[in-house]
Parts: structure tokens; sequence; C-alpha cells
């Protein structure tokens, strides 16, 4: 299977300029001196939701196309962007629940309607430039024409993943504009920002193409490079692209719980704006809100919880968050039947370079034959593995087996075994590893860090991206390789640069292994300490992990985490399972927080929409869903949160029969003793 055949867009179907004649205004500045783009969609032609796509039109497997691809219009980029973001968080197959347990037709009550679920409103977008004034984080407030002040009530979305502004949509921003409410998005400064180096054009925040020189300071990311030293980059590797997450050199993971706070604030701004004149001022005071969204998103909520000092926020819902709490001691993390794990609370950096490792060769493992999409295992890595005495078996067959058994052993539950291999296909933690090691050292795009890169490619090898492709990159791009025509280079390899996965037969170990070196500060293969520039730059890295660790402490702000168990980018036991533990050590009885665990659900419900993955696992988004209820009815009307529990749910079998409300059971509020998970003596007790 041609891995970019799904996961790359082609753009078939012609979009109407009709449907995209919206009233866009420019407001003068309301924060930091910044205008405001706003536009008000009707609910008929455009929408909040689904940028007049409709149910129908984000569930077709054909995306919106533009009438002149090569200068599409920022309607046509946010039409596109929409129906990208949205289509990448959930699964978008009616088999699969989408149009019956989720989806724009499904109302707030989960009402099953004929409807398409367009949403009229306003939309407001600004850049947040931070401290120094160049942070170019994209901040937006969408206020549905069902807003009602004196209910008034904000619901955060910080995009997911590297996602841009548009990178909730589908989660925290249905969910918020179904029940009324303003929704304050925010790219956390990892959005869609692509510089391309060696035509010098950007990104301006609604998505047109624009040389980086005329753009200036409206520009959404350029990479800060001299003229000189982009030239000489260029020189060296040309057709090159610097992204925002990764190039940005400001660490951006750091401010995320603060870019949540300015979103919320921005929120306020643009309520007040709107219905101040009507009556009393819109604060906290009269106004719920719900920190929430997914993934990275839902860690930027969790971190804005912790550093909530002018107590902005009601409660916290997320799914999957992100987080790297700091570790404890104090307490063991134990599911039932396995040893109490010690070493919990493991940094995201740290995971994922081991799974980067050992992945390639594991996905051989007999355990995984049945894995979906296990389409790129690699022998050789297995075999340089064992060069590098990293594996001691001395057939493949055992190299597989240790491979795998040495991801387990360091934490990572077997459950996300036999997800891990499409994950693996799909370059999920193979770019993850190297996004997020750049960005931890604030690293330039011009330190060619382990000598990756990112460009186009074809048959492998780099090459200039598609003019078309780049015009719309705002629209397809996720913000981190491969993605809109975009791939991981090693520029290593021995034949000269090629695109990373095929670059050696051994997949790029050297790459891997010099990435984790980095993020442990000690050689992968001798173990010996770092010396020299690595050292320097493992410490860049450290301090960078620093920065984002949590702190554990919700202020007794009522949470609820749910989490699926067989989640393969952030395992339970380093991210959901031990931040649940140290919020019980640091608020003890008083702890806040509710966590629901989901079996047979794993961290991308869109790869639920492919053979193998359909029958084996269940969406988690219809949990968060339910998540999002159960807080919006506790803050309303006092309604007690259930207890901490797992959830147990029935896969849909041989030929993925549609989903059934049987296959995904409720969060009850009395679950059976056999399902409580429990913090007691020092231990977070899971149950099977």
């Amino acid at each position: 299977m041609n891995r970019n055949a799904w996961i790359t867009a082609t753009f078939s179907m012609s979009a109407s300029l009709a449907t995209l004649l919206v009233s866009t205004v420019m407001v003068e500045a309301w924060t930091d001196e910044e205008p405001v783009f706003q536009t008000h969609y009707d609910g008929v032609t455009n929408d909040l939701l689904t940028a007049g796509l409709g149910k129908s039109g984000l569930g077709s497997t054909t995306p919106p196309a533009f009438t002149d691809p090569l200068h599409p219009m920022p309607e046509e980029l946010r039409r596109l962007a929409i129906y990208s973001n949205y289509r990448a968080l959930i699964d978008p197959t009616p088999g699969g629940g989408y149009g019956s347990l989720y989806g724009p037709n499904v109302t707030a009550d989960g009402t099953v309607t004929n409807g398409e679920g367009l949403i009229a409103g306003d939309e407001y977008i600004t850049f947040d430039r931070g401290d120094d004034g160049h942070g170019h984080v994209t901040m937006m407030v969408q206020v549905p024409d069902s807003y009602d002040p004196a209910k008034g009530c904000i619901i955060t979305a910080p995009s997911s993943g590297s996602r841009g502004v548009y990178g909730a949509i589908a989660t925290a921003g249905e969910w918020g504009l179904k029940h009324g409410c303003a929704v304050a998005y925010t790219d956390k400064g990892s959005g869609t920002g692509a510089h391309d180096l060696q035509n010098n054009t950007v990104n301006l925040i609604r998505g047109e193409r624009q040389d980086a020189a005329v753009a200036g300071d409206d520009s959404n990311f350029t990479a800060t490079l001299t003229r000189r030293e982009r030239a000489a980059f260029n020189a060296a590797y040309p057709n090159r692209f610097a992204f925002k997450h990764a190039h940005s050199q400001k660490n951006p993971e750091k401010d995320w719980g603060r870019n949540v706070l300015q979103s919320i604030k921005f929120a306020f701004s643009v309520l007040n704006k709107k219905f101040g004149q009507r009556g009393a001022e819109i604060s906290k005071r009269n106004t719920l809100v719900i920190a929430s969204s997914v993934s990275n998103g839902g860690g930027a909520s969790v971190r804005a919880v912790e550093q909530d000092d002018e107590h902005l926020i009601d409660g916290l819902a997320v799914g999957e968050p992100n987080v790297n709490p700091e570790f404890s001691s104090k307490f063991s993390i134990v599911q039932s039947g396995r040893p109490p794990l010690q070493a919990h609370s493991r940094p995201l950096i740290d995971y994922i370079t081991l799974v980067n490792v050992f992945q390639g060769c594991a996905n051989l493992a007999a355990a995984n034959a049945a894995a979906p999409l296990n389409a790129a295992p690699s022998t050789q890595r297995c075999a340089d593995l064992h060069t590098k005495g990293l594996l001691a078996g001395s057939t493949l067959a055992d190299q597989a087996n240790e491979a795998q058994k040495i991801i387990n052993d360091f934490g990572i539950l077997p459950e996300q075994n036999l997800v891990q291999p499409g994950y693996w296909f799909a370059f999920v933690p193979q770019s993850i590893s190297v996004t997020y090691a750049n960005a931890y050292g604030r690293f330039s795009v011009a330190d060619h860090l382990c000598n990756y890169s990112f460009g186009a490619s074809a048959s492998g090898v780099p090459g200039s991206l598609a003019p078309s492709a780049e015009a719309a990159i705002f629209g397809t791009s996720n913000g981190i390789p491969p993605t809109a025509g975009i791939n991981l280079i090693n520029d290593a390899a021995p034949d000269g640069p090629r695109e990373d996965r095929v670059s050696t037969p051994a997949q790029n170990l050297d790459g891997a292994l010099c990435l984790r070196s980095l993020a442990t500060g000690k050689d992968a293969a001798s173990g010996t300490k770092l010396f020299g520039p690595q050292s320097v730059g493992a410490h860049r890295i450290n301090e960078g992990v620093e920065q984002i660790i949590a702190s554990g402490n919700l202020h007794r702000t009522p949470a609820v985490f749910v989490t699926g168990r067989s989640d393969g980018i952030l395992p339970p036991n380093f991210a959901s399972r031990a931040y649940f533990g140290l919020n019980n050590v640091v608020e003890g009885s008083i702890s806040p927080l509710h966590y629901y665990e989901v079996t047979n659900a794993h961290h991308l419900d869109s790869f639920n929409q492919f053979a193998g993955y359909n029958a084996m696992f269940i969406p988690l988004h219809r949990y968060f869903i339910q998540a999002m209820d159960l807080m919006y009815d506790h803050l309303l009307h006092g309604k007690a949160l259930p207890p901490s529990q797992v959830v147990h749910t029935i896969p849909r079998g041989d030929g993925a029969p549609s989903i059934t409300l049987a296959n995904v059971p409720p969060i009850v509020d009395t679950p059976p003793a056999s399902a409580l998970i429990t913090f007691s003596a020092g231990e977070v007790n899971i149950p099977n």
C-alpha cells in the first residue's frame, strides 16, 4: 500500500464562489495593537462548524477544491482547513459512528437529525504575539448566533497535535457551538506555519501565501535566518521547508497554558464588543468557562488550569491529554495482574524516541502479524540493532520479539502493540521525534539536527513542491511531516538525500539513534555519556523539557480525563495515569480529577476508518463528548461526576458491522467495584 495514497488529499470537487461569499471586515486593534478579522456566517451558504459543507460534505471523501488552484481565496482555504482538520480527528465513516453517535447532524442532546448541522455566527481571528512581541500565536473565537449572554459559556479549543487554529473544530469546537457557547481557539504557537526556504514564501494568518519579505510581521511563521544563512542552507539543501512547531526556536509548548488563558481573555473581549452594550460586562462572574480539547490541545488546557492565577476556568474536560507530569516517587501504578510500575511519568521525548528506535523491528513480531497497516517492517532494522548490541537475539524472530519486549518493559502497555505498526507506517513516532527534539532544543532549521530536513520528494528523492500543493498548504497541513506533500528527509543517506524511511535498508536507524541519544543524554548504542556538541544539544533539549513539565496541581478545579487504554502515542503510564497519580499526591483527598480509561480505544480515531482498526477499536470521541456533557451538567446543575473507572467497550468485530450503543456503553454513576480506578496507599490502581 502506498502510504501517501491515503495521507495526501486530492482535489477534484469544484467549489462555487457563490457559496463562499461572506462579509469579512478587519476591525481595529482590540488587544496588543493587533487587528481582528471578523466574519459573519449565515448558516445557510457557509457556517462556523462545517464551512458550508455540512454533514454530507465533511463525510465525503472528496475534499473541496479551489476556483483557482494557484491563488485560493481565504474562504476557500478556510473551507479546506475545516474539512481536513475535522476528518483528521474523528472516524468519518457511518459504520464507525459518524452521523449517528457524533457529527454535525447530531444535536447537543444526542438526537440524530436528517439535517446538515450548519451553525450561523461570527468568527474573529487575530494574532497574539506574546511577551516578546513576535510570538505569532493565532487566536480565534467563534460566537454562534444562538449565544445567550444570560446563559453565557466559553469552551476552550486549543489545537490538537501541531495543527493550525481549526485543529479542534471536530472536538471542543463542535461541542461548544452546539451548546450555544463561544469557542476560544488557539494554535498554541505550533500551528500551520510553513516557510518555503527556497522561494521564501510564508503563510499569512488566513492562509494566503506571500513573499516573506513582503509579509514581514504579518507572517504566520518565518524562520529566523539572515539572507546569507538562508542562501547557504538552500545551496546545501534545496527545496526545503521550515515548520512553525519544529523551527520557531521558541519551544512553543512551554507557553501552551498561557496561550489558552489568552484565548479565554480574547473571547471575553469579543463577547463584550458584541453584547456588552446591552447590559453589564460579560466576565468570569456571569460566564461559565470549560477548558477542553484533545491530545496536545487537552494538555494545553490542563496546563492552563495549573497556571490559572485569575481563576478564569470553572472546569476541565479533556481527551487523551499530552501531559508530561513531574515524576514523584510517592506513588506507583498497578494494573491488575501486572507488576507495579515505579518508572512512570516519563516525558514524551523519552518514550517516543525509544519507540522510534525499536518499532520498525517490533513490527515483525509474530504477535503483530494481524496488526492493521503493518506495511513498513524492516528486517535490516532488526539486524542492525543486533549488530550495535541493542538486541541480543540471533534470529529475526527473536530480534523482533525482543524489540517488542523492550518497548513494553519500558512501561508502554501491550494493549497498544497492534496499534503501533500502523502508526509507524504513517510515520507518526518518527516525525514526532524529529519535531519535538527540534522544538525542545530551540534548534534552527539551519542547525540540521541529526541530518534531518523537511521537503517534498518524488520516488524518495527531494524536489520542489508543486505550486498548487504549496498554495493549499494552510488547508491541508497538520504542522508535522508527512503532510501536505512535505516529508521527512534524511540528508545523510549514502546515495544522497532521500525521504527518510526509504533512505537506507534500516530506515535510517542512525538518525533514530541520534535523536534517542539527544533525548537521554547518553549514546543510544553504547550507553556512555555524551560529550562535545551532542552533549550541548542534549542539554538544550533537557532544558526545554523542564519548561513543559506539569505540576499536577489543578487548584481544586473539577476535572475529567478520558483516555484510550490502547493509546500508542501518549501511553497512559506516562501521561493520563501518571497525572492522576501526581494530582492525588499533590491535592490528596481533595483531588478534583476523575479519570475514565476506555478499553479498545487508541489515540487516532481517524484510523478507525481503515480495515482492521474498524474491527478492533471503538471511537474515543464518543467518550470525549460524554466527558464534556458530564462536566457541563456538574457545573450548571451540581450533578456529581461519576467516580474514576474503566469503561469496558465491545469492538465491532469481524467484518466491522455498523457500530451501535452496545459497543460503547456510557461512563456510569455507579460502576461495579471491579471497574473502579482508585488511589490508595501510594498506588494508582487500574483494574483490567
